[in-house]
């Protein structure tokens, strides 16, 4: 079975795996596990297989937690890389890419920002809250590896704008947090339902320009320096 690459869970025991049909494998004895964090090595080691790649869900998200295979294929290709990336020109290639993404990563906190700006549609008496406002759920939401809706490229920046809105306002203008939400299946996803109508509601007040007291308005203590 070492011979065939996998996609397992965490077994239990630190030196075995758990398939999909919940069969324990222990780990070949002359495998190591390369614990993620080095792309690069994870990618060339996955490339040279067979590998078991260990995932963990937690909530409802995947984690890794490395990538099982031989040793020796380990250690050639940690040698090989060790000498590429002590040459200069790797390092070079290493500064165009990340001012690349720094210039991308520009570009689209810019664009993203006006399409929440676009969404939250202010009336013009609260257009320079509603700027403010977009500035800020931008910077929380495109951190790269957030993992927000923000960035994900499944859906139109219209939707991640609007859905990435809701969210800020989720966990900043009401209880959501501190919330002991039965684990019940379905009541965690109405509870957000009933929290982004009322995100919605606290929004359309400022979009319609009604007087708002900010001493009592959750959107403005959240905003409050």
């Amino acid at each position: 079975m070492a011979n065939e690459t996998r996609e397992v869970s965490p077994g239990p025991n630190p030196k075995s795996v758990r398939t999909k049909d919940g069969t324990v494998l222990n780990v070949p004895e002359h495998w190591v596990l390369v614990p993620p964090g080095d792309p690069g090595l994870t990618r060339r080691v996955k490339k040279a297989g067979p590998t078991w790649t260990v995932k963990e869900k937690r909530g409802r998200r995947m984690f890794s937690q490395g990538v099982w295979t031989d040793g020796a294929v380990v250690s050639r290709i940690r040698a090989e890389l060790a000498i590429e990336r002590a040459n200069p020109a790797y390092q070079k290639k290493l500064d165009t890419a990340r001012k690349k993404r720094e210039q991308d990563q520009e570009v689209y906190a810019e664009e993203f920002q006006r399409a929440v700006e676009h969404f939250l549609n202010f009336a013009p008496r609260y257009a320079q809250l509603g700027k403010g406002l977009s500035y800020v759920i931008t910077e929380h939401g495109i951190a790269v590896g957030s993992g927000t809706v923000a960035r994900t490229a499944r859906i139109p920046i219209e939707k991640r704008a609007e859905a990435a809105t809701i969210a800020w306002l989720r966990h900043q203008t009401t209880e959501y947090d501190d919330m002991k939400i039965p684990r019940v299946k379905g009541m965690r996803r109405e509870v957000r339902r009933l929290l982004a109508e009322r995100s919605r509601r606290l929004l359309d007040t400022y979009r319609k320009g009604r007087h708002v007291d900010p001493q009592s308005c959750p959107l403005s203590r959240a905003l409050a320096p």
